[in-house]
């Protein structure tokens, strides 16, 4: 979702695990910091803008390794693993658009059809015309429909009695507080695109949308540490890092837990929990095409420009490399969390995470260096 010490953990392969201590704190193993020096200096730059804990997972076709710095738990010694559970944000619209996509290969949507034919009545009000906005313009953030990304006791429709929230709610509330503009003429990220998507997917299928993905994409890749949590499963599988609110000013920290909600307020948008390895590992076999056909997949990344990249149907491509290259995937910023993953097709993959929500002063410059070097050390001659 936008709103967009420690110990260093080296995998090499999957044979060995190695560790060096960075400023800040206690020494764990030893291990030579020349092993991937440009990534572990610019996660080093990351964290220090960031929360307090930060990592990235990061490889090639021939294997993957994990550098982290600072800590998952605030106060403690404890690096952030790459297998450790973090609310994903906004990387659940890739899920979700995968999903939608499956259902135009089975010939059950039509991607460049009017919402209004499946979801009769739901887009309208406030300008919209769900008669004149089609799937695929939902996918691609350019239905025309406002931005709007809800925060718990902000902004947000009322719950349901048990204090889950309902997508048709969800859906209009936010069509009512955001006016439309013309369909197809720009790109506004919006949440609201993908809470329709998500009904979208429950009335195609008859399954509650957490559910439509569990079954069609979670549990067939094997993604054993990737859960969409249902209305009312508030808490973080274990093992978890820690979502925190807070600010650096020098070398003082703020830093306060996440106040709990209910992952409904999210829903299709930005509800899914996952881990470093696993969102790796979806977006690897997305990309060479392990649950959509070729067909699907160019579709998905039939590109809007965006700045220096571009937003397909859920998926992001990534600006030029500096080392040369595409890498494709998509970013998240959700209460507690910030995350992106990117792959490229030759093997080369980056997964970042740190536990600390941004509203102002988001660090998107170390972010990018960060996944940028990565990417490209992972891919240079060793």
């Amino acid at each position: 979702m936008k709103w967009g010490k420690g110990t260093l953990s080296i995998l090499v392969g999957a044979v060995c695990a190695l560790a060096v201590t960075l400023p800040g704190g206690a020494a764990h193993a030893a291990a030579p910091e020349e092993e991937r020096p440009a990534t572990l200096a610019a996660l080093r730059a990351f964290h220090s803008a960031a929360g307090p804990g930060a990592a990235v997972h990061a490889g090639d076709s021939s294997g993957s390794w994990t550098l982290s710095s600072g800590t998952g738990t605030f106060g403690a010694d404890r690096p952030i693993a790459a297998d450790e559970h973090f609310r994903a944000g906004s990387q659940t619209k890739t899920f979700v658009a995968t999903v939608v996509l499956q259902l135009a290969e089975e010939g059950r949507v039509s991607l460049d059809a009017p919402i209004e034919g499946y979801l009769p009545g739901v887009v309208t009000g406030n300008g919209h015309d769900g008669t004149r906005i089609t799937v695929r313009q939902l996918l691609q953030h350019i239905s025309g429909i406002g931005a709007y990304g809800p925060a718990p006791g902000i902004e947000t429709p009322p719950a349901e009695p048990d204090g889950t929230y309902a997508l048709a709610e969800l859906v209009r509330h936010g069509l009512n507080r955001m006016p439309a503009v013309e369909p197809g003429t720009s790109f506004i990220y919006s949440n609201i695109n993908y809470w329709i998507l998500g009904m979208l997917v429950e009335e195609l299928t008859g399954t509650p949308v957490h559910r439509a993905v569990t079954e069609r994409v979670i549990e067939p890749l094997g993604l054993e540490r990737t859960v969409f949590p249902a209305p009312g499963e508030r808490a973080l599988p274990e093992p978890a890092v820690n979502g925190y609110h807070g600010a650096r000013v020098g070398p003082v920290q703020f830093w306060t837990p996440v106040i709990s909600y209910d992952p409904s307020l999210f829903s299709s948008a930005a509800a899914m929990v996952s881990t470093l390895e696993d969102l790796t590992s979806f977006y690897r076999a997305l990309t060479a095409g392990e649950i959509l056909s070729p067909a699907s997949l160019a579709e998905m990344r039939d590109v809007w420009p965006v700045g220096e990249a571009g937003y397909g149907l859920g998926l992001s491509r990534y600006r030029e490399l500096s080392c040369g290259g595409t890498a494709w995937g998509h970013d998240g910023l959700l209460l507690g969390y910030m995350t992106y993953t990117l792959v490229t097709d030759d093997g080369r993959h980056a997964s970042v995470v740190t536990n600390a929500y941004f509203q102002v002063n988001t660090p998107r410059a170390q972010l990018h260096a960060l996944l940028d070097t990565a990417l490209c050390e992972s891919g240079a001659d060793r």
